[in-house]
């Protein structure tokens, strides 16, 4: 089961959620959990590579949806909420760099 993230965009202060883990929803429902998450590009994506492998790709991206969406949205700006060992663990996961917040 995917464990959930909170994150915040500092600049517009909208709040998000994204997933650490396997998506059983990605599983299931395919190319629709990225239209419910407002993400186009992977939503085209997943939809023409479901649809050209009869729906194999959907065990594809049921291991790799959630660590792509986190990642692409700690890039435009989204920071996780928690502790320290926590928001670590989600830079981690993402494969990205924690930025240094100089206020």
């Amino acid at each position: 089961m995917a464990q959930p993230v909170n994150l915040i965009n500092k600049n517009t202060k909208q709040a998000r959620q994204g997933f650490m883990g396997f998506s059983w929803t990605v599983l299931f429902f395919g190319p629709i959990v990225a239209l419910f998450r407002s993400d186009w590009k992977w939503f085209f994506i997943m939809l023409i590579v479901n649809i050209i492998t009869f729906n194999i790709g959907a065990l594809v991206f049921s291991f790799i949806y959630n660590k792509t969406h986190l990642k692409e949205m700690l890039q435009n700006g989204f920071n996780p909420e928690g502790s320290e060992d926590f928001v670590n663990s989600v830079y981690a996961y993402a494969g990205t760099v924690k930025p240094n917040f100089e206020e």
